[in-house]
């Protein structure tokens, strides 16, 4: 399994399709942090607390926050790196000549989804110490201890996420013998849950629990509620929410209902402590863990079960 993950690795990191990801992901956070930091410079003191995380949650007038192009870019980058990781092994016959060398099946799958793990692992740490570095350079206020392990929870969770994309990608790269098939399904997932999930949920939360003019706040708490839940059948609201709770402390909820309600709902006079910071993200982490792991499972019981001929 090391040979072949570092095989997997160099190809990746030596291949074009990475060079020009990781261009587009780092250009998209620098301007993204560059005008976060000229709006922090206008909206903040420097008594105030935690001002290296706005860095990562302010937006401009321009262009959205650096979270918005991080949950943007991961499942692209993880579809591009899986989509053809067996197929393409495949078509060309080099599945079958790895199979029939003393090489575990298991083996193979393992490697290749670990290679991509670690590619997509190695981007995420590069461009959140780059962007890091260029807001203390440019802020002047370095981070404190309780920022790092909030950035360092954060990078974790954003690994876990391209994780499930990358696994998600492979299962289908296992699936469909094309690979233009398995890159399609994979996109339309993402496009399905990036986009279409939150205006479903809208829609149906909006035939369950209607509200008007006249509308009680329990009515209004009880179809936040509704779209709330609904919303987090998709991996995207899931990242959304725990990177939220772990970069603004001053969030004192993820109650859809309490965040919708006002814009001042949900926001603490004294932010949370990291420990009730983690607490509070604790369900979105496992979640996405545990569709990570499903879907990295699936894709490993067909890989091994499926007959595998030369051609």
């Amino acid at each position: 399994m090391y040979a072949i993950f570092r095989k997997e690795l160099a190809d990746h990191l030596s291949s074009r399709r990475f060079i020009i990801l990781f261009s587009l992901v780092f250009l998209a956070a620098v301007f993204a942090i560059y005008i976060a930091i000229q709006t922090v410079r206008g909206a903040v003191s420097p008594t105030s607390e935690f001002i290296f995380l706005k860095i990562f949650t302010t937006s401009g007038e321009n262009l959205p926050s650096f979270l918005f192009f991080i949950s943007l870019f991961i499942p692209i980058v993880g579809i591009a790196l899986g989509f053809d990781a067996i197929n393409n092994e495949r078509n060309t016959g080099n599945l079958s000549r790895l199979v029939s060398q003393p090489i575990y099946r298991d083996s193979i799958i393992n490697g290749k989804f670990l290679a991509g793990l670690a590619v997509m692992s190695i981007m995420i740490v590069s461009v959140v110490a780059l962007v890091s570095g260029l807001g203390v350079r440019i802020v002047g206020v370095p981070p404190n201890s309780e920022e790092i392990i909030r950035l360092f929870a954060f990078v974790f969770i954003s690994i876990v996420y391209a994780g499930f994309w990358l696994a998600l990608a492979v299962l289908f790269s296992v699936l469909f013998r094309r690979t233009a098939t398995s890159m399609l399904a994979s996109l339309a997932v993402w496009i399905v849950f990036f986009f279409f999930v939150a205006v479903i949920a809208g829609a149906i939360a909006d035939a369950v629990a209607p509200v008007g003019a006249d509308a009680t706040i329990a009515q209004f708490t009880r179809h936040a509620s509704v779209e709330g839940a609904l919303a987090r059948l998709s991996p995207s609201t899931l990242y959304g929410e725990a990177t939220i709770g772990l970069l603004s402390p001053e969030i004192g909820t993820l109650n859809p209902a309490l965040l919708i309600m006002s814009s001042y709902a949900g926001r603490m006079a004294n932010p949370l402590p990291l420990q009730d910071s983690l607490l509070l993200v604790w369900p979105q982490m496992v979640t996405i863990i545990g569709l990570s792991a499903l879907c990295f499972a699936a894709s490993y019981i067909r890989f091994m079960r499926e007959e595998i001929r030369s051609f």
